[in-house]
């Protein structure tokens, strides 16, 4: 068993709030915590109507929701983590803003085995573990979105991560969460964003020289090889600065030109045309 009761989830967004509902969900207490009163909110609200979009398709009912809700704090004050047996981080993908909350929650923890996660796609575990001052209990927990949906789970030890601390993990997620978890080796991309990244890229650059329109790049892939959604689509869902903020911490890494950001999605990102978060990206989005 895996001792995993308490959680605290650093990050209100997309991911965070997935993996809130996810842990809510399994009967575990949450602590969720933002930058401010107006990111607490909208974490909140981002649970909530998740939770209440799986009521009205009879997924979960009414009382089961109020249950779940109640099962979770969300608040500003990192020291609410404290008591944490697992602290899963799923801030921005930015490795700076990872070290300084790696630092802190490293001081904060109580419990000696307490487990810190990152929920990174691309930056060095062992970094992480590093500045934490408890390297052994230090890993990366990656989940897919919509967390609630997405089966898969990457568990990512670094060298200095202890084989207890994976095998808590690897209890938590399959016995606690009912999520299938495959192992990965702590190398910048992991095993599914290193072969998904650079055909994403790929297609950006297609698009970028006029092969075609996104609509038809993407159909081409969805109608001749049956993937469920085209590359641009799934671009502008993952989030275009998440995706250049993979692609250029996988290039860092190992210098292939496929993983690096191609111009278009440089432009893209500075001008805010982040994809389905903004309201637009390669396609328009209703807020």
């Amino acid at each position: 068993m895996s001792g995993i009761e308490r959680v605290g989830v650093i990050g209100g967004g997309l991911m965070g709030s997935g993996i809130t509902e996810v842990a809510a969900r399994a009967g575990l207490d949450v602590v969720v915590i933002e930058i401010n009163a107006d990111a607490v909110k909208a974490a909140s609200g981002r649970v909530e109507g998740s939770l209440r979009r799986a009521e009205s398709r009879g997924k979960i009912d009414a009382a089961e929701v109020t249950a779940v809700l109640d099962r979770i704090t969300f608040t500003d004050d990192l020291e609410q983590l404290a008591d944490r047996d697992l602290v899963v981080e799923a801030a921005s993908e930015d490795e700076q803003t990872k070290l300084d909350l790696f630092r802190r929650i490293g001081q904060i923890l109580t419990k000696d085995d307490a487990i810190l996660a990152s929920n990174t796609s691309s930056i060095p575990i062992v970094k992480l573990g590093a500045v934490s001052g408890r390297a052994h209990h230090v890993m990366g927990v990656h989940f897919f979105n919509p967390a609630p949906v997405m089966q898969l789970v990457e568990l990512i030890p670094s060298l200095t991560t202890s084989p207890e601390t994976l095998e808590r993990m690897r209890s938590w997620v399959t016995d606690t969460l009912g999520k299938k978890p495959i192992d990965a080796t702590d190398r910048a991309g992991f095993v599914v964003n290193s072969l998904l990244v650079p055909y994403l890229l790929s297609a950006i650059r297609m698009y970028e020289a006029g092969y075609a329109s996104a609509a038809d790049i993407d159909r081409g892939m969805v109608l001749g090889c049956g993937h469920p959604m085209g590359p641009l689509a799934l671009s502008d869902l993952i989030g275009l600065d998440t995706l250049k903020a993979i692609g250029k911490s996988m290039y860092d890494e190992f210098k292939e030109p496929l993983y690096s950001p191609p111009p278009l999605l440089d432009r893209m990102v500075d001008a805010g045309l982040l994809g389905k978060k903004t309201g637009q990206g390669f396609y328009g989005y209703e807020k």
